[in-house]
């Protein structure tokens, strides 16, 4: 339960935008970090530790990609970059899975390693601050849910399906943000801005 609590508290608070979603969302890679293992959901394992790299550089990010005001300011991926960016995860996806099954007793090693990708997708555009960063999300964590009523986690399931929600939630209020960013500052529009030294939200 902490770990479920810490972790919609954390994707709440990321949906707002606010810095304090990262204590939160440490917490909770840690302690799914041990539910994935028991499970052996291995890919799913490694995927926290992964995660706890990303909130850090992510943590980074939005600490030097604020408005003077102090709000972290949404960025647009660039066109060209979407294609290049997704080849690699299912290539990625497409390695780890080979791994997974010739070399460990992983249950569903290719729908984990393929969801692991997306997963770092998203992850890293988060940290950029990416408004994509929500579609992939939606689609990630509505396979999720799939996966995980496979494997008999109906609480985890039903935790993914809020997931979902908020990620919805998510894109909307950053669609918002960035809108307002553009109206109010045309120079931050797709691309950030310079960072706000010494400002702390």
């Amino acid at each position: 339960m902490v770990a479920v609590a810490c972790t919609v508290i954390g994707v709440w608070l990321t949906t707002a935008r606010s810095l304090w979603n990262y204590p939160f969302s440490f917490a909770s890679v840690a302690l799914y970090g041990i539910f994935f293992f028991r499970i052996k959901l291995y890919a799913d394992m490694a995927l926290q530790g992964i995660f706890a790299l990303s909130l850090a550089y992510g943590a980074w990010q939005w600490l030097h990609g604020r408005s003077a005001q102090g709000e972290v300011l949404v960025r647009r991926l660039p066109r060209r970059e979407i294609a290049p960016k997704l080849a690699v995860a299912i290539l990625a996806a497409a390695a780890i899975g080979a791994l997974l099954a010739r070399y460990t007793d992983a249950s569903l090693p290719w729908a984990d390693s393929a969801l692991l990708a997306g997963s770092l997708v998203g992850s890293f555009w988060a940290a950029r601050r990416y408004l994509e960063n929500w579609s992939v999300w939606i689609t990630v964590d509505t396979l999720y849910v799939a996966l995980y009523a496979v494997k008999h986690a109906e609480a985890t399931a039903v935790l993914y399906a809020s997931f979902v929600a908020m990620a919805v939630v998510g894109w909307r209020r950053w669609r918002r943000a960035e809108d307002h960013q553009s109206a109010t500052d045309p120079g931050t529009a797709g691309a950030g801005a310079p960072p706000a030294a010494g400002i702390v939200r």
